[in-house]
């Protein structure tokens, strides 16, 4: 009688903690928040144009002191008609609240540990380098001023996973025992010779965003045991096909993601099981849910029912966060602790020892 049981619902912005309308410059008295970004090299530079389009920014200025990167990128829409300028000409602009990381990520914690350093908020993206020392440092460095690092995790504000941080937070899941996720796709020939850079493989690259989400649900894990591959028939040196089991007192987690999965952006998922009820989101980028529960919990009823959601655009809310936290509006949902241990945690998925110098 699954079919009797299963009901469709829209699940409205509106009702999600989190997902609240962008807050607009006009509506605050201090005026929009002068950001600006270092790096284009990451993957996920261009994000730059979510916040120039938001009122609550102004974008002061880029630096990229690679050449041919500057070049390749001043072309192209989400870099058009910015100031380019040096990384000491943009930490020197008078009024400059915080600083995009975007370069290329061997460089991302040295170019975060200066703009920390210099007073500033920041956006990392992921992941956080290969150093969990440096990682340490800057957090330590950022808390003692008080300032906002916000890493680069993309499913963070995703509205089915504010849904589920909701539902875990009521209890209505009960006592979680059992998680899986996966994020997967096909990674071209020349990304992979550059993803193989990194020993862990994908699971430095994709896995960590889905690591923050099972380090969000069930905390630092006791032991993590890696399972690490190079399954393709080519003969580069990308771990291209990793799994990682995740240990807790009560519970075990499972995260996969490989290189070689065609149209893995369909099947990315994440399932939370809990001794009063499971949650299935999948695809992650597109999210619809699947909800069972053994009791009703507000508008949700007993049985199993689908979970839609309107559609998510990666960024937004990330930006829109960021504006509230540094106006003082709310504190971070993600503290220094939760990134160092999720960086940990990624460490060792990878088959890396975290403690090394």
């Amino acid at each position: 009688m699954l079919s009797a049981l299963t009901a469709r619902r829209t699940f409205l912005t509106t009702a999600a903690a989190g997902l609240c309308a962008v807050t607009t410059a006009a509506s605050s008295s201090q005026g929009p928040i002068r950001i600006g970004q270092i790096g284009v090299g990451h993957a996920h530079a261009s994000k730059l144009s979510v916040y120039r389009n938001n009122p609550d920014y102004e974008v002061v200025g880029i630096v990229e002191p690679d050449e041919q990167l500057r070049r390749a990128a001043q072309t192209r829409d989400p870099y058009r008609d910015l100031n380019w300028m040096t990384r000491e000409q943009l930490l020197n602009t008078p009024g400059l609240q915080a600083v995009l990381v975007e370069t290329q990520v061997r460089d991302l914690l040295d170019q975060a540990a200066v703009c920390v350093a210099a007073g500033k908020h920041v956006h990392i993206d992921k992941p956080a380098g290969q150093s969990l020392s440096q990682f340490a440092a800057i957090l330590q460095a950022a808390e003692q001023q008080k300032l906002l690092v916000q890493m680069g995790y993309m499913y963070r504000y995703n509205p089915g996973i504010v849904l589920l941080r909701q539902l875990l937070r009521d209890g209505c899941l009960g006592q979680i025992f059992e998680v899986h996720t996966v994020m997967s796709k096909v990674v071209d020939a020349a990304d992979r010779v550059a993803l193989s850079e990194f020993r862990g493989g994908m699971m430095f690259e994709l896995g960590c965003h889905i690591l923050d989400l099972v380090v969000g649900i069930l905390g630092e894990p006791a032991a993590v045991t890696p399972y690490i591959r190079h399954s393709a028939p080519l003969s580069d040196n990308l771990n291209d096909n990793m799994l990682a089991v995740l240990q807790y007192a009560q519970a075990t987690a499972t995260v996969r993601t490989t290189a070689l999965e065609v149209d893995g952006f369909r099947r990315r998922h994440l399932t939370v099981c809990g001794t009063a009820g499971t949650f299935h989101l999948q695809p992650l980028d597109n999210p619809a849910a699947v909800l069972t529960l053994a009791a009703a919990h507000g508008n949700f009823k007993a049985g199993t029912e689908d979970v839609s959601f309107p559609r998510y655009v990666r960024y937004v809310d990330d930006a829109a966060d960021m504006a509230r936290i540094i106006r003082g509006e709310k504190t971070t949902d993600f503290p220094y602790a939760h990134d160092l241990a999720v960086q940990r945690t990624l460490l060792q998925a990878c088959g890396e020892n975290p403690h090394r110098p």
